[in-house]
């Protein structure tokens, strides 16, 4: 899917009713089945981006296109077709404890399928195998019939991932896809990611609080309080422009300390969903 922004402004969602918008206007252009990464401090408007991009933010000023089309312009019912054609991973997957694995990555069909569709798979889920497969790309393909409430937080993190593999979309919205993995279960999962979207021809979308791995993707946007800083192809991502783009956010852009995954919460332990 092609993406075009026009001097579009974006308010975050949990903002005050008047408050300055998070994302300020911004031009950029995405090519169908290109892969960029997102980088920037804490509060640069990254995930602010993503839901505008996934139309789920109605922009305060300029405009976007995907595929040359004007979401906002459409009747409700093309807006929703459209929204199908879009995936979004939040950084913490709203994914329902007491539900299979299997389930919750099967969901990533929902905006796809009838109503009828949707019901018919909960009480007997089709696609098994299409779901077995996103998992074990993952590093999952055992937790196939757990709980979610028995998945550690990275596994977690990783089946909100695997749900991109069986959506059927054509442009994937990632945010942070890597907070609560270690560093060999983030490697595998952004390298099934960059692959898998390459195989569907996808457009891939993702925000990074790893610089290393950003500088991985071929093109790298750079924010900082909403506005853009570059727009650069990789190589050109200078330590001195990352030095400028962290200024006063250093620890930021040394990263996080490495993630041990945490253990699964015992089955009589309240789960909470974001």
């Amino acid at each position: 899917m092609r993406v075009s922004l026009a001097g579009l402004a974006a308010r975050h969602p949990a903002s005050r009713a008047g408050a300055a918008p998070a994302l300020q206007p911004l031009a950029l252009e995405i090519a169908a089945g290109e892969q960029v990464a997102v980088i920037g401090p804490s509060g640069a408007g990254k995930t602010t981006l993503l839901a505008a991009l996934a139309c789920a933010l109605r922009p305060a000023a300029g405009s976007l296109a995907l595929d040359g089309v004007d979401p906002w312009s459409l009747p409700t019912r093309a807006l929703q077709r459209l929204r199908g054609r879009l995936f979004l991973a939040p950084q913490a997957p709203p994914l329902p404890p007491r539900q299979r694995v299997v389930t919750a990555v099967l969901a990533g069909r929902l905006p796809r399928q009838s109503l009828a569709a949707s019901l018919r798979s909960l009480i007997h889920p089709t696609g098994v195998d299409e779901a077995a497969d996103a998992l074990a790309r993952f590093d999952l393909g055992n937790k196939l019939w757990e709980r979610v409430d028995r998945l550690s937080g990275g596994e977690r993190q990783r089946v909100g991932l695997a749900r991109a593999l069986v959506s059927g979309a054509s442009l994937w919205l990632v945010d942070e896809p890597l907070s609560s993995l270690d560093p060999s279960r983030a490697t595998l999962a952004i390298d099934t990611l960059t692959a898998s979207a390459r195989e569907r021809g996808a457009t891939l979308v993702t925000t990074l609080h790893q610089v290393d791995v950003a500088t991985r993707f071929p093109r790298v946007i750079g924010l900082r309080d909403g506005a853009l800083q570059f727009d650069l192809p990789a190589a050109a991502v200078t330590a001195a422009r990352l030095a400028e783009l962290y200024a006063q956010h250093e620890d930021e852009l040394t990263g996080p300390a490495p993630v041990a995954e945490l253990p699964a919460a015992p089955a009589t332990a309240p789960m909470y969903c974001r």
